[in-house]
């Protein structure tokens, strides 16, 4: 089944997209890919410098022991946590720094900066006729700096 999942079909690699000036139809630059041909993996993202203070967030991780990780190390005296999350996870990223500063009461802070980051992902032919390819994509990423207030 995650086999399955990790192929794309036809549809999934073309649409069809109006120019902004011109209204004509135009065509992604993706090439079409069949199911049968290539077996799409996809590599893992490019990291930030990991820093003792950086927490990367994920969908496979549990909510609560991320969000606990994070306040063990405000509670352990770190003036500042930064929380990084990717595609899906920006809402997860969110709502932990959030949580955070609710738990802070008043003494704690965030300060938000969002990306792009660019991933790539690798075409493996099925059969031998054809060559492996690599596909670039983009997808969206956010920073998030929570730290508390100088008294």
């Amino acid at each position: 089944m995650a086999e399955a999942a990790s192929k794309r079909t036809v549809s999934d690699s073309v649409s069809n997209k109006k120019d902004k000036k011109s209204g004509e139809k135009t065509i992604d630059t993706v090439p079409p890919l069949d199911e049968e041909e290539y077996q799409l993996r996809k590599r893992l993202p490019r990291k930030l410098p990991k820093r003792k203070n950086d927490i990367y967030i994920n969908m496979q991780s549990n909510f609560r022991g991320q969000l606990e990780r994070a306040q063990r190390m405000l509670d352990a005296g770190a003036n500042e946590v930064f929380i990084h999350g990717l595609g899906h996870a920006i809402n997860r990223a969110i709502n932990i720094a959030l949580q955070l500063k609710a738990r802070g009461l008043g003494t704690i802070e965030v300060a938000t900066n969002s990306s792009t980051v660019e991933l790539i992902d690798d075409l493996y032919p099925e059969n031998d006729d054809l060559s492996s390819e690599v596909q670039s994509r983009n997808n969206s990423a956010v920073h998030i700096r929570v730290y508390r207030l100088s008294s």
